[in-house]
């Protein structure tokens, strides 16, 4: 694993540097136990269609919460079309049934933090577990949680077990206005509900939209002090 000086060396290094030249460092640092991480925010899409144009063959995977909008859904059978690659689903351990009967019904709407836990956590810190560099669409400009964000990172996923990773944000530093022109100007499928005022799309039942000069994650989580549904905050970031 890196020391925190050669994590700043490289958060200098690719400071202004593409998209593409630090997804190549990936590329030829982890190979495929570098994988991608998305949940079809456009920042993902133009991520996985710029790996795809410089031939880097990354894994990519998505979590599949059993909450998700059927325009989700929907969205990742196309990607995988358009794409040709295939996008693992991470699953919770137990359903949304199983859930209601051992924790309550509609945990979501009682202690949001929970339901997050089992049902985006604990699947991805599985799969965490078999890679040694997570790439996320993560940017900036997203939410004042997110502004300190850097290209690369790393992240005890598993404090009891000493384990940690290498968390790369290689689209920290675009801009929304960016990440659009990029999907329409490549004419890649994204969220129909991006058009019907959803800016950050998750879970349907914690997902609503948000207003004109709100940022990105608004309308998350309405109703609650939460802006993150914990798996970027819910593990620590290592100094």
């Amino acid at each position: 694993m890196f020391t925190a000086a050669e994590i700043a060396s490289l958060n200098e290094r690719f400071a202004a540097a593409p998209t593409e030249d630090i997804l190549r460092w990936a590329w030829a640092r982890f190979g495929e136990r570098a994988a991608i991480g998305t949940s079809f925010q456009g920042a993902g899409l133009v991520m996985m269609h710029v790996a795809q144009q410089a031939s880097l063959r990354f894994p990519v995977f998505t979590l599949d919460t059993g909450l998700l909008f059927p325009e989700t859904v929907a969205l990742r059978l196309r990607l995988a079309d358009f794409f040709g690659c295939r996008i693992e689903s991470l699953e919770p351990d137990l359903t949304v049934e199983q859930q209601a009967n051992a924790l309550g019904p509609e945990l979501w709407k009682r202690d949001p933090d929970l339901c997050c836990t089992q049902r985006k956590v604990l699947p991805l810190r599985n799969r965490l577990a078999s890679l040694d560099c997570w790439i996320t669409g993560l940017r900036r400009q997203q939410s004042d949680a997110r502004a300190g964000t850097g290209v690369v990172e790393v992240f005890v996923f598993d404090e009891s077990a000493g384990q940690e990773i290498v968390k790369l944000n290689p689209m920290a530093a675009w801009t929304r206005e960016a990440v659009w022109d990029y999907l329409k100007t490549h004419h890649i499928p994204y969220n129909p509900l991006h058009d019907q005022g959803y800016r950050s799309i998750g879970c349907a039942p914690c997902t609503g939209k948000a207003a004109a000069g709100e940022n990105e994650r608004a309308g998350r989580w309405t109703g609650f002090h939460k802006t993150e549904c914990g798996i970027h905050t819910f593990m620590a970031k290592k100094t």
